[in-house]
């Protein structure tokens, strides 16, 4: 056993080497190097420090802060720890901070949770009483993780701003909009190169949900020509019908561009679809054999001299088929359009304007040529085959009048509609039948096909019996009742405004509250606009996106007089056209959206819109 006096002597000399080493390690604190003799020190830490791992800088505009995170790899910023204040104000205070989209990650911590890596910029708008040079402390805190597994505790900063004079700042022109952009490639550029460009333009809205109609109409008018079909009279029949449909457009943009008159709007009436719906269901019920379509027996008498081919496939009959479906299912709306009636509007050259429309729509009917050209060569001669093809294109001309009658009826009956179509033509394909081991191959498919599409018909007709209405999820309401989750597409609260000194009140009213605002101009009768409704407002991102921002909508179904005076009055040419304003009440030009466009580019519209500044060289 150790006594008193050994004991001592023995911790005397410990703190004599410890002493002696610490002497030889000038770069070492006294402290320090006795504890890492003794074995007390803290090893070292793997991590980055906090302000190495997310370097923090901020930037003052005239009417924002940019706040800016240039974050190390490997680690990571939780979105909803970022808390801003500002400090030492004079008549400045903050708007609503804009982030970018980050990513979701499945945190140990949070669970999951909206994350930031590499970098990250917050947009800080800014609401001024003064117009002179002000300065300011911003405070900031934020918090972030290592993905090793290391997260660091909250961190405040706070750095000291000078703000620019509001006055100081040189005004630059707004940015144009994508077709402020086209136009002013028409007015002021090389005119063929223009006009190339429309008709490829034109080429890509040929993919647009509202032309593929234009497909089994066409498709169906060269299948009901059976045996006497070939490859140039598909060609020609293709052509004449594309021809027409440009023909149309053009007139109907001129007559927009110059008087306002939307003809398309105009035939979009429930009597004009009712009966289009119509011949649209003649045309597939001829497709399937019940009678033959084909002009009075007088009148091709009288055109015998003209066309020795008078049927329902004739020239004549395809030209006017191309003239209604231009009226009746018609393109998009989208920017290249916009384009076009901007300088018929705005300059009078109908001519200019005419001819791009007629590129545009050109570039829209070629897929078309080379579908029916295709369908021509390749169409089966009279047989098993050629009444089975009949039978396909009538289905998709039913489902063609299906789908205008949507714009007029319920969604419930729209429902059963399709819930009907799908149920008959599944019965057609032999659904119900008995299926014999010997049967061939394509019978089994074409069985198979036919069980699914009357099993989802059967769906359908549920849905549409316990008040649902869309189509992708027809039980939504039956799993609602029972207790579970139900997706649902949950509409945006849109406040709906009518005219110009409604819009001005409601800017007004947002300028007071510091909140942008999105305007949506809306009808009925507009395919996008669902599209829009249904795909694209109703995602979280997007949703999340518009948040703070005052939802508007103008309802221009009715096209009256106010509905136009509205659109004059704001530069539109029709739905769907979205329109966003800052929190000053001012229209940010360069990011007006002219048709539909998809939730993942439109949430970053949205929020590059709601923080972009009217002058855009005002950050420092």
């Amino acid at each position: 056993m150790i006594s008193k006096a050994k004991l001592v002597l023995l911790t005397l000399c410990l703190l004599w080497s410890a002493l002696a080493g610490a002497a030889t390690e000038p770069s070492a604190g006294l402290f320090s190097s006795l504890g890492a003799k003794l074995g007390l020190a803290k090893s070292d830490h793997p991590f980055l420090e906090v302000d190495e791992a997310f370097v923090f800088s901020a930037e003052a505009g005239a009417q924002h802060i940019v706040a800016r995170w240039r974050i190390a790899e490997g680690y990571y910023l939780y979105r909803d720890k970022f808390k801003f204040e500002l400090k030492n104000t004079a008549g400045v205070a903050l708007g609503p901070a804009q982030f970018p989209s980050g990513k979701i990650k499945a945190d140990p911590n949070f669970g999951d949770t909206e994350v930031y890596h590499n970098a990250v910029d917050v947009i800080l708008p800014l609401q001024r009483g003064a117009d002179s040079a002000a300065p300011l402390t911003l405070q900031v805190q934020y918090q972030g993780c290592a993905e090793a597994g290391f997260c660091y505790p909250p961190v405040t900063r706070n750095v000291a701003l000078t703000l620019p004079a509001a006055s100081a700042v040189t005004e630059a022109p707004p940015p144009l909009s994508e077709q402020d952009k086209l136009a002013q490639l028409l007015t002021r550029g090389n005119l063929p190169l223009a006009l190339l460009i429309f008709f490829g333009l034109g080429v890509l809205l040929a993919f647009t949900p509202c032309v593929f109609p234009t497909i089994p109409i066409l498709s169906s008018i060269i299948v009901g020509q059976g045996a006497e079909q070939n490859t140039r009279r598909a060609f020609s029949l293709s052509l004449v019908y594309v021809l027409a449909m440009a023909l149309t457009y053009t007139v109907a943009g001129v007559i927009a561009g110059l008087f306002g008159a939307n003809l398309q709007a105009a035939m979009q009436n429930p009597w004009v679809l009712s009966a289009f719906s119509a011949l649209f269901v003649a045309l597939a019920l001829s497709l399937f054999g019940l009678y033959p379509l084909q002009l009075p027996a007088g009148l091709q008498t009288r055109l015998a001299g003209v066309s020795a081919r008078q049927k329902g496939g004739s020239l004549y009959g395809v030209a006017v088929m191309g003239f209604l479906s231009a009226l009746i299912v018609g393109p998009c709306l989208a920017a290249p359009l916009a384009a076009a009636l901007i300088v018929i509007g705005q300059s009078g050259d109908a001519l200019l304007g005419g001819a791009a429309l007629f590129a545009l729509s050109l570039g829209m009917g070629a897929p078309l040529i080379l579908i029916g050209a295709s369908l021509g060569r390749w169409l089966p001669t009279a047989g098993a085959w050629m009444n089975t093809l009949k039978n396909v294109f009538g289905v998709l001309l039913l489902a063609l009048a299906i789908w205008m009658m949507s714009r007029i009826l319920p969604a419930q009956a729209t429902l059963a509609l399709w819930a009907l179509l799908l149920i008959v033509s599944g019965v057609y394909m032999g659904a119900l039948n008995r299926l014999y081991p010997d049967a061939s191959g394509w019978r089994k498919l074409w069985q198979g096909v036919g069980i699914a599409m009357l099993l989802y018909g059967a769906l359908l007709l549920v849905g549409a019996a316990s008040g649902a209405h869309n189509t992708l999820q027809p039980l939504q309401n039956i799993a609602a009742g029972a207790g579970k989750t139900a997706v649902t597409n949950e509409k945006l609260a849109f406040k709906r405004i009518k005219s110009l000194a409604d819009l001005e009140r409601e800017l007004s009213a947002a300028r007071a509250q510091a909140r942008p605002v999105m305007l949506d101009f809306y009808a009925d009768w507009c395919v996008s606009c669902i599209e829009m409704e249904k795909f694209t407002f109703s995602h979280p991102k997007v949703r999340e996106a518009l948040s703070g921002a005052i939802l508007l909508q103008a309802d221009v179904t009715v096209q009256d007089e106010t509905d136009l005076a509205l659109q004059k009055g704001l530069g539109v040419f029709g739905p769907p056209t979205l329109i966003f304003f800052g929190a000053d009440g001012r229209e940010r030009t360069a990011y007006r959206l002219v048709g539909p466009e998809g939730p993942e580019a439109f949430e970053k519209r949205v929020r590059v819109a709601f923080s972009s500044n009217l002058q855009p060289s005002s950050v420092i």
